[in-house]
C-alpha cells in the first residue's frame, strides 16, 4: 500500500500546526510591515516539522508500506493521512477533497479533527479521534477505516518506533544566525519526551486528548543518538508542555547526554517553578540553549481562576537572571483577555514583562472557542486557543478564518 502523509502548507501568513497550541495551530498574519518581517524570520527559523507525521511514517514503514510525503502537491496513493489544524482547516479540507477526486481515500488526524470533526467530515473517508498511532497501526495492518474512528492513547510510549524524519523530507539544517536566536535556519527536530500535561490550566488544550505519560530516559537517549548519527550536531526542540516536571528524570537525561558525548543543542518549554540553578546549569552543560515558559498574567487571582498555579515573581526574576548569566535565550508568554482582566491589569502585566527582561516576550489574545463535550477529566467543555491560549466559553462561538 502507498501511504501519503500530508502536512499541507499553511496559507495567509505563517502557520504552525502539530504540537503548537496543543495541535489546533497558530497563524501570524503579515498585517503590518513589522509583522511581515517577523513572518519572514519565522519561516526561516521555525519551519514547522511534524513529529506526529514522523511517527506515522515510522509505523507505515514498520508495516512495509511505501511512504510518500507532501506539503501540498497532489500525490498518487492508496490512502492519505492529513494533519489537521483549526487555523487552516479550510485549506486542508480543500486539499483532501481534491485528493478524493483522484481516487485516494483520505483521513484526518490531529487534535482539531478529533475535537471538531464536523469541520472535516464532508471532506474525508475517515477521521481519527485521539492520538493517531493506535488507529493508524490498524489501518497499516489492513483494516479499512470509515467515519469517526476512535484511537486509544498509547500507555507505554516506549513501544513506539523512532520517528522517521528521512521519510518526510527532513534534511540537516544550518547553524543559527545572530546572537538573539540559537535555533538554526530551517528549524530543528521536535522530540516528545512525554505526552499530555500534568497541570490543570483551563485555557490549555495540551491535555484534552490523553493523560500525561513520560518516556523512559533510555528510550529518549536512543532517539537522540539516532538523530546525532543521521544529522550531525542536531538542534532538538523538546515539545513537552512541561519538560522539567520531573527534576530527577531531567538530571538523568542530562547525565546520559554528557556521558555518551552526544553533540547536540536543545530547547524546551516548562514552568519556572520547576527550575533551580543546579538543574539549569546541568541542562546547559548537556546542550540547553533556549527555553520558553508561561507567565500569562501578573494577577494571582486571575491565574487561580484559570486553574494555573501562580509562581512567585522573585523566583521568576532569579531564574531569568541565572539564564542570562548562562547565555540561555528565554521566551515568556503572556495572555490578554482573561475574564478578570481590566485595562489596568493588562498595563501591569506589560510593565512586569519589561521588568522581567526575557529575551523575547509573546503577547497573545485569549480567544474563546466553543467545542463539544469531552470525556476526559480536563473541564466540562474542551477548549482551544488561537496562538498560545484559550478559555472555556458557553456563550460565544468563533471559528478562525
Amino acid at each position: 500500500m502507498r501511504v501519503v502523509l500530508a502536512d499541507v502548507k499553511g496559507t495567509n501568513g505563517f502557520v504552525s500546526k502539530d504540537t503548537v497550541a496543543g495541535g489546533y495551530g497558530s497563524r501570524l498574519r503579515p498585517f503590518s510591515r513589522v509583522a511581515a518581517i517577523v513572518c519572514g524570520v519565522k519561516r526561516r527559523l521555525h519551519a514547522p516539522a511534524s513529529v506526529q507525521m514522523a511517527y506515522l511514517a515510522a509505523l507505515a514503514a514498520q508495516h512495509a508500506h511505501d511512504v510518500a510525503w507532501t506539503t501540498g502537491a497532489y500525490v498518487d496513493g492508496d490512502v492519505a493521512l492529513v494533519l489537521s489544524s483549526l487555523v487552516d482547516y479550510r485549506n486542508e479540507t480543500a486539499w483532501a477533497s481534491a485528493m478524493r477526486k483522484r481516487g485516494v481515500r483520505v483521513g484526518f488526524v490531529g487534535l482539531a479533527a478529533s475535537k471538531m470533526p464536523q469541520l472535516f467530515a464532508d471532506h474525508a473517508d475517515f477521521i481519527v479521534s485521539g492520538e493517531p498511532e493506535e488507529a493508524a497501526a490498524r489501518l497499516f495492518a489492513g483494516e479499512t477505516l470509515s467515519g469517526v474512528v476512535p484511537s486509544a492513547p498509547i500507555d507505554d510510549l516506549d513501544v513506539l518506533p523512532m520517528p522517521r524524519w528521512d521519510l518526510i523530507g527532513r534534511r540537516p539544517v544550518k547553524r543559527g544566525i545572530g546572537r538573539l536566536t540559537v535555533r538554526p535556519l530551517g528549524g530543528g527536530f521536535p522530540v516528545l519526551a512525554s505526552r499530555g500535561c500534568p497541570e490543570f490550566c483551563t485555557y490549555c488544550p495540551h491535555r484534552i486528548l490523553a493523560r500525561h505519560r513520560e518516556r523512559r530516559v533510555a528510550n529518549i537517549v536512543r532517539e537522540l543518538e539516532e538523530l546525532c548519527d543521521r544529522y550531525p550536531n542536531p538542534y532538538v526542540i523538546f515539545r513537552d508542555p512541561l519538560f522539567t516536571e520531573s527534576r530527577d528524570r531531567c538530571l538523568a537525561l542530562a547525565d546520559e547526554i554528557l556521558s555518551r558525548n552526544l553533540k547536540l543543542r536543545f530547547e524546551c518549554e516548562t514552568r519556572l517553578d520547576r527550575l533551580d540553578e543546579t538543574l539549569l546549569a546541568t541542562l546547559h552543560r548537556a546542550g540547553l540553549r533556549a527555553m520558553s515558559f508561561g507567565v500569562e498574567s501578573l494577577d494571582p487571582v486571575t491565574l487561580r481562576k484559570a486553574g494555573r498555579r501562580p509562581i512567585p515573581p522573585q523566583h521568576q526574576r532569579a531564574m531569568l537572571d541565572f539564564c542570562r548569566r548562562l547565555g540561555i535565550v528565554t521566551a515568556a508568554f503572556y495572555v490578554f483577555g482573561f475574564l478578570q482582566d481590566t485595562w489596568g491589569s493588562i498595563a501591569q502585566t506589560i510593565d512586569y514583562a519589561t521588568q522581567l527582561g526575557s529575551t523575547f516576550a509573546q503577547f497573545k489574545i485569549l480567544t474563546p472557542i466553543r467545542a463539544r463535550r469531552c470525556g476526559n477529566r480536563c473541564s466540562r467543555w474542551c477548549t482551544s486557543r488561537t496562538g498560545k491560549n484559550s478559555t472555556v466559553s458557553r456563550r460565544r462561538s468563533r471559528i478562525p478564518t
